[in-house]
């Protein structure tokens, strides 16, 4: 069941980085087309803009939760470094423990944001709901969490945990 729950991790890590590539990507892309309908056209789109935003949303919660697996995120290294090795452990898991209320925020206020504003749109976008554009927030919380879990149960994952298994290695 470790290995099972470890392996689903690695999986949703992966899926996290994605769809935060994904947002990137799409930033990258409607940003400065946004800039040129401005500036050489003189025809500003009014989508660029919100969409942006929308994707940024999207990178940073999803991303930030894949960061907290990654172990990527800001720490207080040099705390950590200044002390022996058994209380390192113990302010580790007082900040996986932290990390993890967080994920229990995020997944209760967000429902209830994502609830609050259901019924609104966006201007731009009128058939989208403003809720819609909001579930990244307690999607974030709930993988949060489980990632929280399960450096709580089964420790940090190596960095290089996610591997091809029944894929040649290449040196």
């Amino acid at each position: 069941m470790r290995q099972a729950y470890r392996t689903a991790m690695e999986w949703l890590y992966i899926a996290c980085i994605a769809m935060a590539g994904v947002a990137m990507v799409v930033i990258t892309a409607i940003i400065p087309y946004g800039v040129f309908m401005r500036y050489v056209v003189n025809s500003p789109a009014s989508w660029p803009e919100p969409a942006g935003i929308l994707m940024m949303i999207l990178f940073s919660f999803v991303g930030g939760a894949a960061a907290y697996r990654a172990n990527a995120h800001i720490a207080v290294g040099t705390l950590l470094n200044m002390v022996n090795a058994q209380n390192r452990r113990r302010l580790e898991f007082v900040g996986d423990v932290g990390m993890g209320v967080v994920g229990i925020f995020m997944t209760k206020w967000g429902i209830q944001l994502v609830q609050a504003v259901w019924h609104n749109t966006i201007a731009e976008f009128p058939d989208v709901s403003v809720g819609v554009t909001y579930t990244p927030i307690p999607i974030a919380g709930v993988i949060t969490l489980l990632f929280c879990i399960e450096r709580l149960w089964l420790g940090q994952p190596s960095a290089d945990s996610f591997t091809f298994r029944d894929q040649p290695q290449i040196d």
